[in-house]
């Protein structure tokens, strides 16, 4: 055990690299460098071994001040990994971490889209020209799929198959699984096909294009919004459709061990998550359905 901690900055770039080494996402390495890089500011100046569970608490308060719950929750997740590698490592004699205490999150359910919002939404995108017919194959891609964010930028030429209403998306630890996907969609994504071959970008492997190239997290994410608004709904965004994808599986019946395998779920606790949006429509419909006294 080391008796010279070195201070947090110098650390990190050492714990990306076992992040690296454990395959972690790039999305997830920005999420934990930015906790520990703030820690460090809110901190100042000193070593490592200095922080105390107290310095990690009034880090969080602050956060909390800002931002929401969930925000300052992940921003504990992200410490928590930091220090637990800095103790194995040798580099802390103690993990501040073992007494900070996690934020207190109060869940709030994420909006589902109804019929009537993604009726919407097609309505809003619909059209013959590029735009047009890239947005609405998007936006039934996401509605019929669930798809994550990420997932949906990093899709290629390769991974549509229209043939077989599939595609082939990288999930998070860059677990590759196959979402299939309805005859609308599979239409809808053909029209783009025909217009993204006149594309000057395309060339490209990515299958999502736009005006200065391939499409990223961030240009979906305003395509989104621009249509949600479109469609009288403000602030629309990519895990609606995911939270909604659950719902609408789990009204029609469908099966909680499917829905975990081609939402790419490694856990049934994320699935509960997911399920929670609208489970109370859920449970009220089932009720209509399966009336306790009969005809009485």
């Amino acid at each position: 055990m080391t008796t010279d901690s070195l201070p947090i900055p110098e650390l990190l770039d050492s714990f990306e690299l076992h992040l690296r080494a454990k395959n972690r996402a790039e999305k997830t390495i920005r999420s934990y460098r930015e906790a520990v890089t703030q820690l460090a500011e809110s901190v100042g100046q000193g070593s490592a071994d200095q922080v105390t569970n107290q310095d990690v608490e009034r880090y969080l308060a602050a956060v909390l001040a800002k931002n929401a719950p969930a925000t300052a929750r992940q921003r504990y997740a992200s410490l928590v990994q930091f220090f637990k590698w800095a103790h194995a490592e040798g580099e802390i004699p103690e993990n501040p971490m073992d007494r900070a205490q996690p934020p207190q999150l109060v869940e709030q359910p994420v909006p589902v889209l109804t019929p009537d919002d993604l009726s919407a939404l097609i309505r809003a995108a619909k059209g013959q020209g590029f735009e047009e017919r890239r947005d609405e194959a998007l936006i039934r891609m996401f509605a019929d799929t669930g798809v994550r964010l990420g997932e949906m930028a990093g899709l290629r030429v390769g991974d549509v198959d229209l043939s077989l209403a599939v595609a082939i998306v990288k999930g998070k630890g860059s677990r590759f699984r196959t979402v299939p996907y309805g005859d609308k969609t599979r239409e809808a994504l053909d029209r783009y096909r025909r217009q993204r071959v006149r594309h000057e970008d395309a060339y490209l492997d990515a299958w999502w294009l736009g005006r200065k190239g391939a499409l990223t997290d961030s240009g979906i994410t305003q395509i989104l919004r621009r249509r949600g608004k479109d469609a009288g709904l403000e602030g629309l965004h990519a895990h609606q459709f995911r939270h909604s994808f659950a719902h609408q599986w789990l009204s029609a019946g469908g099966n909680e061990g499917d829905l975990q395998r081609i939402a790419g779920w490694s856990s049934p606790q994320m699935l509960q998550r997911y399920g929670r949006s609208a489970a109370d429509q859920r449970a009220r419909e089932a009720y209509r359905k399966n009336p306790l006294w009969g005809d009485l």
